[in-house]
């Protein structure tokens, strides 16, 4: 798959990592979401590729990138989301977020100002969801299954992968060795860092998303201070592929409007064109 991709590899911070590059005009950084991998995303390097440079990498522990050497959070993301931008001279690029990327693009553009242009979050993650009864249950079945092996052998191994698989997400239940980062990344509420984001933002959502809902995105046109939400209607939690065409004029004309001579110089958090007619009728 990598050699249709014409991809490349690069070794960052002791981890070897798989990326490709697209088009040119100004840089643009795609962060794919969890479990995803250059694939995912390749329909949104595709669309941009024609106004742009974009730039897709395999996150550690996914797609043919290496694991990370332990659990990582958000921040050990960023920290080497940073080092490949530095290794590639990637210079303050418009950064795109899909759900799990959208955490880590919030982040790096609270905490890193000088490293982009602008943020593009697209059914993004970021925002902790708030703890159920069923979601008390879930980690009472969890802890129960991970004492149950260390302490009845391969019977409690057999318990707790039912345990787990009965309690647990889809995704957390297909993470293997990558539970410990997923539970790391799911707690981590990103509230705090989202009002010290000084970059124009826009926020593309699908309206039927129900893995990050639409309330999440409204949340964040609420607290990110320049920010623009446009709500593709009847897609779900990958809008850029149920919209594609769509999702491709709007975020090219975020990234590269027409007569802009430099990625500077946008400004405003959305097209408003887009904006007002996907507003409009939306829930």
């Amino acid at each position: 798959m990598s050699a249709g991709l014409d991809a490349h590899f690069i070794d960052v911070r002791g981890l070897r990592a798989r990326y490709m590059v697209r088009g040119s005009g100004p840089p643009v950084l795609v962060l794919h979401g969890w479990g995803a991998s250059i694939e995912a995303v390749y329909p949104i390097v595709g669309g941009l590729a024609p106004v742009a440079t974009v730039y897709a990498l395999d996150l550690p522990g996914f797609g043919q990138s290496d694991l990370p050497p332990q659990p990582w959070g958000v921040e050990d993301y960023q920290a080497f989301v940073a080092a490949f931008m530095d290794a590639l001279q990637i210079e303050r690029p418009a950064i795109v977020g899909h759900s799990n990327g959208g955490r880590i693009a919030i982040r790096m553009a609270a905490t890193e100002p000088a490293r982009a242009s602008r943020l593009v979050l697209v059914d993004s993650a970021g925002i902790r969801a708030k703890r159920t009864l069923r979601w008390y249950r879930r980690v009472g079945m969890a802890k129960v299954g991970k004492y149950a092996a260390r302490f009845l052998g391969a019977p409690g191994e057999r318990l707790r992968a039912a345990l787990v698989g009965r309690a647990a997400s889809a995704d957390y239940a297909a993470a293997g060795a990558l539970r410990p980062t997923l539970v790391r990344l799911v707690n981590a509420d990103l509230r705090p860092f989202m009002p010290q984001i000084k970059v124009p933002t826009l926020l593309v959502w699908g309206s039927e998303d129900s893995d990050t809902p639409l309330s999440a995105g409204r949340e964040m046109e609420r607290l990110i201070p320049d920010a623009g939400l446009v709500v593709l209607d009847g897609a779900g939690h990958y809008s850029y592929l149920d919209q594609p065409a769509r999702f491709a004029r709007i975020v090219s004309h975020f990234i590269a409007p027409p007569g802009a001579s430099g990625a500077g110089q946008v400004r405003g958090g959305a097209p408003p064109a887009d904006k007002a007619e996907s507003d409009a009728g939306s829930p």
